[in-house]
């Protein structure tokens, strides 16, 4: 179909008011349908609005992927439907620990996709930084409610974390170092502090 053809599906089908430069931006990535815009899109090329997006990363994206209404995900996941509006458009997700729990079962996201869905990425290492650094045991409710991971598991975990960690501080202090290598050992540690804990998490 040429991108005329679209246009015209969209304004017959649908009532939009799409011009086919539009829709060539479309293809091109440099503009992004709307919500509406999407499922009609999606009408007119006989597929789903999931075929559409080539991975989605954002919860409007996953959200769309699955066909789902807001009001539907929103009911399922236990929020009203206006707050879970403005969290998708400010791609801040600020659920309690249920609530995100049930939002990556109802949109089949895995702890990786959950954290970039939710805009969540330096809250989590903030987080595990202070796990490192400090007593892990203070760390595991606010890691909880960021991921839906098995508490024994997130425990093993942080633990984990914290003796790799003290272990380089360890060094450090044995060797005498006065914030040489060591030192640099430990920042660089804390600066890849959620890829250790994807790798321990083997996730």
């Amino acid at each position: 179909m040429a991108p005329g053809h679209v246009a015209y599906g969209l304004r017959a089908q649908y009532g939009l008011d799409v011009p086919p430069e539009t829709v060539v931006a479309w293809e091109r990535g440099t503009a992004r349908p709307g919500n509406r815009e999407l499922t009609a899109l999606a009408g007119v090329l006989w597929c789903s609005p999931g075929d559409l997006l080539a991975a989605a990363t954002t919860l409007r994206e996953h959200r769309l992927a699955r066909a789902m209404a807001p009001e539907d995900l929103a009911r399922r996941v236990g929020v009203d439907t206006r707050s879970y509006l403005r969290m998708e458009e400010s791609g801040r997700w600020r659920g309690n620990e249920r609530q995100t729990a049930a939002l990556a079962e109802a949109l089949g996201l895995g702890p990786r996709e959950l954290l970039n869905a939710t805009g969540r990425d330096e809250e989590l290492a903030a987080v595990l930084r202070d796990a490192a650094t400090t007593r892990w045991q203070a760390y595991v409710r606010p890691a909880a409610k960021l991921l839906p991971l098995r508490r024994d598991h997130l425990e093993e975990v942080l633990q984990r974390l914290h003796a790799d960690y003290q272990a380089r501080m360890v060094a450090t202090y044995s060797w005498g170092d006065s914030g040489g290598s060591g030192g640099e050992a430990g920042r660089e540690f804390l600066d890849r502090i959620v890829d250790h804990f994807w790798a321990l998490a083997r996730l």
